[in-house]
């Protein structure tokens, strides 16, 4: 099995975080690699993975980054692949990783999510592979409809709460 998605953080302390895009993926059934690599303490490595991601089969790049949050404009500055920015809350609640990561140069885009958004970059990543994989597509609108049933149940629920003045 070959991975078609890389999940990359510039360390293990971001596990936490961008281990809700590895689930994602594996509910998914596709196939990924997770490494921790360093903008600022492996650039060489950084380099290595971007140049050879494509040639590796990789399709798709998701990349957290805390703090400086360097690591999603390097890799895509170093590749054509899609590039996923997860901001990850550290100082300044992840605002300065956000705006790190969004604010990337004309040429270099980085498609960026919310703070601590790992999962929403993994559902990104597979519409993206769903665009030629029809299989993955059912999945994804199978995985989307359960989210709208999500909400109706919620919404059943909330309607046996009682208040005295609660009108519905």
């Amino acid at each position: 099995m070959k991975p078609s998605v890389s999940i990359i953080m510039g360390s293990t302390s971001d596990l936490p975080v961008m281990e809700k895009a590895c689930k994602f993926l594996d509910d998914m059934h596709i196939p990924f690699e997770v490494n921790a690599l360093s903008a600022h303490r492996t650039p060489a490595a950084v380099e290595q993975f971007a140049r050879g991601a494509k040639d590796r089969g990789i399709k798709v790049i998701i990349a957290g980054a805390g703090m400086a949050a360097a690591l999603p404009g390097v890799i895509a500055a170093q590749t054509t692949l899609p590039v996923i920015g997860v901001p990850i809350k550290g100082m300044l609640d992840g605002l300065d990783a956000m705006l790190s990561i969004i604010q990337m140069p004309p040429g270099i885009p980085v498609a960026t999510v919310g703070v601590n958004g790992a999962m929403n970059a993994a559902i990104l990543a597979a519409e993206m592979l769903a665009l030629a994989d029809d299989e993955l597509a059912a999945r994804l609108d199978a995985y989307k409809s359960g989210l709208g049933a999500k909400i109706e149940k919620a919404n059943r629920e909330l309607a046996e709460v009682k208040y005295e003045y609660k009108t519905n």
